[in-house]
């Protein structure tokens, strides 16, 4: 299998794009450490654990590894590298996919709001990216994939006819993290690390991206799976690292590019 042997790190796992990305490395052979919050369901529009995703990769015959990880908090970050070194032995990928949408107007932003996005939708990749860094390098090198939006695309000039307003907060901290990204990968493409982005195409109707939308008492359960964003991470993760770097790819274009199958793999 491509990855047999390696050992990769998936944030915000528990459901959603990350669920299908830990899933899709795991059936290709990683370790895959799920990281997130949710130990137990508390929301029903919220579906998915650390530990039934990790159940679901076991079932197929994969390994996972959950920890329970609050990337907005730095010694959670650190713990989950400490422990993933402890229990696996190393680490050959990062996957940067937590991340949280705060919508609304200009005034209607608050500080805490600032605050909340910039720690987990930044902060928390770069903090993770430092620490695992050592391991990469360990490794003999390795990939970080931050997981991005296209809300991070300039809209160019106006006047925006037409445009629908809205989404300024979160699309400043997706291009901030695609410029970090793309500046890790100058600085790191000696050393045989790639750093580069994916982001979907379009919207998928994960739990989270429809979540202010579900009805709280009685939800939509009917999601749509993140099979193309799971198929272009693995073959992202399955590159040269030192031949691809620096790169900004969307799912859908990816896979019909490369032909990959997007059919989910089994469990």
């Amino acid at each position: 299998m491509a990855l047999e042997g390696r050992v990769a790190i998936v944030t915000g796992a528990s459901r959603g794009i990350g669920e299908a990305i830990a899933r899709w490395l795991a059936a290709a052979g990683a370790a895959v450490v799920i990281a997130a919050r949710t130990e137990e369901v508390r929301d029903r529009r919220l579906p998915g654990t650390i530990h039934s995703v990790a159940a679901a990769i076991r079932a197929a015959g994969g390994t996972a590894l959950p920890i329970r990880t609050d990337v907005r908090n730095p010694d959670d970050i650190a713990a989950c590298v400490d422990r993933t070194v402890a229990e696996l032995g190393r680490i050959d990928i990062v996957v940067n996919n937590a991340a949280i949408l705060i919508p609304g107007s200009l005034a209607m932003v608050q500080a805490r709001h600032v605050d909340l996005i910039w720690q987990i939708d930044l902060r928390a990749p770069l903090l993770l990216m430092q620490a695992a860094l050592p391991h990469l390098r360990a490794a003999g090198g390795g990939h970080i994939l931050n997981i991005s939006s296209r809300a991070a695309v300039s809209p160019g000039p106006g006047p925006y006819r037409g445009r629908r307003a809205g989404g300024a907060l979160y699309g400043m901290v997706k291009a901030g993290l695609e410029r970090l990204s793309q500046g890790a990968a100058i600085e790191l493409q000696g050393e045989g690390i790639a750093v580069n982005v994916l982001s979907p195409k379009g919207r998928i109707r994960t739990p989270g991206n429809v979540w202010a939308q579900n009805d709280p008492d009685n939800p939509s359960l009917d999601f749509e799976p993140a099979d193309a964003m799971g198929a272009a991470a693995l073959w992202m993760c399955s590159r040269p690292p030192a031949e691809y770097t620096g790169r900004i790819e969307y799912d859908q274009d990816l896979c019909a590019r490369e032909g990959l199958s997007t059919v989910r793999p089994a469990g």
